[in-house]
């Protein structure tokens, strides 16, 4: 299966250390844009909390370099960057979480702010429902009768979706077919029918 995990719904977990009540805050993403409108978002209806630290990652999270995060005002990597580590090892994508956290007047030191920050993400994350999440693109090309056996046998070996074929003088064949899949399924029907297809651009 190609594709990646992306969070199912929003979800929010509430913890409170030494005084200090840490708000965990998760929701799927599809841009870095949606994920800074959320953050804004926290930041103008719960103003009176003391810091609102985020991390997200936009896209899969094996090769995506669509990631930030922001201690806002706790000591320089406290918060954002532990907060990034566990969605990173999470192996799940367009995702972002925010911490809002109401100071109980008892300060927890660099390693416990460390703990706080990134176990919040952690229990989130316990308690998060995902889902598969594949990207597709749609492919239209014509073949020739003869070709359509080993066409049709090609396919069955690639995730794809809404097959359409069309009977013309020629066979029109359009699908949709998971984005990662593409370059190899065109260097494979080329192989495959030497050559003897042509691509429609759409």
């Amino acid at each position: 299966m190609t594709g990646y995990l992306v969070p199912a719904q929003s979800i929010d977990v509430e913890e409170v250390i030494k005084n200090s009540q840490f708000i965990t805050r998760i929701k799927p993403v599809s841009s870095v844009d949606e994920a800074k409108a959320f953050i804004r978002h926290l930041n103008q209806t719960y103003a009176d909390a003391t810091h609102h630290c985020w991390a997200y990652i936009v896209g899969n999270p094996s090769s995506t370099t669509l990631m930030g995060c922001s201690d806002d005002g706790e000591p320089s990597g406290t918060a954002g960057k532990p907060m990034l580590t566990v969605l990173q090892y999470s192996g799940i994508g367009d995702i972002i979480a925010v911490c809002t956290r109401y100071y109980g007047g008892t300060k927890l030191g660099t390693g416990g702010l460390t703990r706080a920050y990134g176990g919040g993400v952690k229990l989130a994350l316990e308690a998060l429902s995902v889902t598969q999440k594949v990207n597709y693109q749609t492919l239209s090309f014509l073949i020739d009768y003869g070709q359509l056996k080993d066409c049709e046998h090609l396919l069955k070996q690639y995730q794809i979706e809404n097959l359409q074929q069309q009977f013309d003088t020629q066979i029109g064949i359009s699908f949709d077919i998971a984005s990662e899949e593409v370059t190899q399924f065109k260097t494979t029907i080329k192989n495959k029918l030497k050559g003897q297809i042509t691509w429609n651009t759409t």
